[in-house]
């Protein structure tokens, strides 16, 4: 069955993360990633609370009213932890390494009760130049709300390793 391999007589281990070779054969190739993520009033206190952002756009609703705004945005930090995290399971949850975080765009205000879904198109693997049991992958993540408008973008590069299936074996993964 994809997205599992087998461990024992009637056991299967679900797959997490890709190695280098499984990305080289998806060089220009979307991965749709689901389940969708609903942003909560949890996630947006604890960043703010964890961050000590203060700025009102994002916690003073009488602020925001006065500013042209409906309701408090949600930061930004929160929207590119979540959608990145939506990606981990099927692209970078085998990496060593974050390597790179570029060209992040906020392209629609996020809100809390927002549904995110996110999708990344493999753009580059490669062997690592200095690491040989590694591979860098180059991805770019793109998420939409609930209404189907483009939300954010990035870039991404992390390191994998070259030979997931010994990863696997000797991390239990």
């Amino acid at each position: 069955m994809q997205g599992y391999r087998a461990v024992g007589e009637g056991r299967l281990r679900e797959v997490v993360g890709r190695g280098l070779e499984e990305f080289g054969a998806l060089v220009g190739q979307t991965i749709e990633h689901r389940p969708a993520r609903t942003v909560t009033d949890t996630d947006h206190a604890m960043t703010l609370a964890l961050t000590g952002n203060v700025a009102p756009v994002h916690s003073d609703v009488q602020f925001c009213e006065r500013t042209g705004r409906e309701r408090p945005l949600v930061c930004g930090v929160v929207t590119l932890g979540l959608v990145i995290g939506v990606s981990v399971r099927s692209t970078s949850g085998l990496t060593t390494a974050n390597l790179a975080l570029d060209d992040v765009r906020f392209e629609q205000p996020v809100h809390v009760g927002d549904t995110l879904r996110a999708e990344t198109e493999i753009l580059s693997a490669r062997p690592s130049a200095s690491r040989p049991d590694q591979g860098v992958v180059t991805v770019r993540t793109t998420a939409f709300n609930q209404f189907d408008q483009r939300v954010i973008t990035l870039s991404r590069a992390f390191l994998v390793p070259a030979d997931a299936t010994a990863v696997r074996t000797a991390t239990a993964y």
